[in-house]
């Protein structure tokens, strides 16, 4: 059997006006493609384009869960650099400090989580609605 060669090797160069470019760009994101020269290529060639429906509400939470993630991160690597330093204190007075800054990281995390934990009961009732 003889292989297809499948290469994209040919080029298309198209100028569009900047609202034909927001047109597309609209259009693409709407769509499962990854890439805007995958929907452009089936769009142009005529082959189905399937489209997605987005559930604004999930997308709202997924933005906020990820936003709660960096802050998560980055208290669990203040606490990390806390716990390092405890390691090395030599004195007690640093000691003192030290561990007045661990109860703020402290209240500072179990707020996060909770707002995480509330975040999580709001999306579980809007969806059981």
């Amino acid at each position: 059997m003889k292989e297809q060669n499948n290469n994209r090797t040919k080029w298309l160069h198209l100028r569009l006006s900047p609202d034909e470019h927001k047109k597309i760009v609209k259009e693409f994101s709407k769509s499962t493609c990854r890439k805007l020269s995958d929907y452009a290529r089936k769009n142009l060639l005529q082959k189905p384009i399937v489209k997605t429906y987005r559930n604004q509400s999930l997308d709202d939470f997924m933005a906020e869960m990820m936003r709660l993630r960096g802050e998560l991160n980055a208290i669990g690597n203040n606490f990390n650099q806390a716990v390092k330093k405890l390691h090395t204190l030599n004195q007690i007075t640093d000691f003192k400090h030290w561990l007045i800054s661990y109860e703020l990281e402290k209240k500072i995390l179990f707020n996060k989580v909770d707002e995480v934990k509330k975040q999580i009961q709001k999306m579980a009732e809007s969806w059981l609605q």
